[in-house]
């Protein structure tokens, strides 16, 4: 991977993730973790938005810390305190928008399970960030306030989803057109939950991945460039 870790200040302490950068210049895209943390597959989900033209940042939000358990990844997950996440993915986007390789001056938030619950927060704590994807998000102690939300809304869930199911996506997309936000939902059928991870073949999902990943990137491209 081409990419490398970097150091950014995060409510005056010190955070650290993983920076992949475009050939030119590019808007920024902060990349939030699936409960296993830090791992191969979000550094290249960063390398594949760098090779789109993006300047990806991967906070790690676990500081060193990955599993492949998870039972593991659970504990981790619910140890993980919401306030200093959301502290470390405000500095992940202020990292950004002060990078020299970042132009336009605009930043998007996506994430994963965890992270997509984590991306939808961001984005409602951070009226800087411009467009926010949601991969079949879900957290118990996340609970974003969806009043304050400025950015558009992309949501990926999968129809054979049991963490979050399509039930409560459904209820999801009902209270962002109640609230006025911009919102695009789509549940791809006969998928389950982390079909996007192709380094998980028991629940990797070719097709809707591909179909998914374009849709991000079209998404990006409208509200960021």
């Amino acid at each position: 991977m081409a990419g490398h870790m970097v150091e950014f200040t995060a409510n005056g302490k010190t955070a650290s993730g993983y920076l992949a950068l475009p050939a030119g210049k590019g808007p920024g895209v902060v990349v939030i973790q699936e409960w296993w943390g830090l791992v191969d597959h979000i550094k290249d989900v960063c390398e594949r938005f760098a090779a789109a033209g993006y300047v990806a940042l991967a906070p790690d939000l676990y500081h060193g810390q990955t599993t492949k358990s998870p039972d593991e990844a659970g504990k981790l997950m619910m140890a993980l305190r919401i306030d200093e996440a959301e502290k470390e993915l405000r500095g992940a986007i202020q990292y950004l928008l002060a990078h020299p390789s970042v132009e336009p001056k605009k930043v998007g938030t996506i994430g994963f399970c965890m992270g997509g619950a984590l991306s939808l927060y961001a984005a409602c704590e951070n009226p800087q960030v411009s467009a926010c994807v949601v991969f079949y998000g879900g957290h118990p102690n996340v609970k974003p306030n969806l009043e304050k939300l400025q950015a558009p809304v992309l949501g990926i869930y999968a129809e054979r989803d049991q963490f979050v199911t399509p039930e409560s996506v459904r209820q999801l997309e009902a209270q962002l057109k109640q609230l006025g936000k911009t919102a695009e939902i789509h549940i791809y059928p006969g998928a389950d939950h982390a079909f996007f991870n192709d380094t998980r073949p028991e629940v990797y999902n070719r097709e809707a991945a591909e179909d998914a990943w374009r849709r991000t990137l079209d998404f990006f491209s409208k509200y960021l460039r």
